[in-house]
């Protein structure tokens, strides 16, 4: 039983669909009292979280749909509103590492896994930029100044817990617009603000997986700013 806490586009096909499947077994364990994996090192981390359990969700639902599943079985939990588990099963690095391992021979994630500071930085760019210009700014020049493996534990660290916070509304129409730059001569040319944030988000993410643009496949913020959308102010 495992639920991750790195970004959903770094799990295959069937890592996606099994941590769906663990989250809502966790949350009938809590919200059911059932005793099965109960005292698990998941269930305990997660008891009392009902709200991040349901942001999760949102997050596994969004990369879901990105991969073209249609998921209809939404988690309800609210407890502990805008507070995620204070504890790793395994730090965010060594979650990356595990999945390395795990994926030697079997097909990979939508995300390539990271194997320097630089490439988990250029991941996760837009999404750390639709939370926080200052952030975004400071680790860029932090990677461009120093790219050793060894920064690669404590950055994976600072992106997990800054993903967590919601972004504002004007935040995620900022990181929109820069991925919607990657892909706006792809077909005739459309001005960005003739759309909603949502439907333009939708248009990003519709002629990138199609084109395969590579910059935003590889990007976090492609699948996990959908999760926000609704819920930004």
């Amino acid at each position: 039983m495992r639920l991750w806490d790195i970004d959903p586009g770094y799990l295959n096909r069937q890592s996606l669909l099994g941590e769906h499947r663990e989250l809502h077994g966790i949350v009938s364990i809590i919200t059911r009292g059932k005793k099965g994996y109960s005292r698990h090192p998941e269930t305990i981390r997660w008891k009392g979280r009902g709200w991040a359990l349901a942001r999760r969700h949102g997050l596994l639902a969004a990369e879901m749909a990105l991969r073209g599943y249609d998921e209809r079985s939404p988690v309800r939990t609210r407890s502990a509103a805008g507070s995620w588990p204070e504890t790793f099963v395994d730090e965010p690095l060594d979650q990356i590492r595990i999945l390395r391992e795990k994926y030697a021979d079997r097909e990979p994630g939508r995300i390539p896994l990271p194997k320097n500071p630089s490439e988990l930085w250029s991941h996760h760019k837009y999404s750390v930029l639709a939370r926080d210009q200052r952030l975004y700014k400071e680790i860029g020049r932090e990677v461009a100044a120093d790219n050793r493996r060894e920064r690669m534990g404590a950055l994976a660290r600072t992106l997990v817990d800054t993903l967590r916070r919601a972004p504002s509304r004007g935040g995620l129409r900022n990181a929109v617009e820069h991925m919607w730059g990657h892909v706006s001569d792809l077909e005739p040319r459309e001005n960005a603000s003739s759309r909603t944030l949502a439907g333009l988000l939708a248009e990003v993410q519709r002629r990138a997986m199609a084109s395969s643009e590579r910059y935003l496949t590889s990007s976090t913020a492609l699948g996990e700013l959908a999760a926000w959308v609704s819920l930004a102010i």
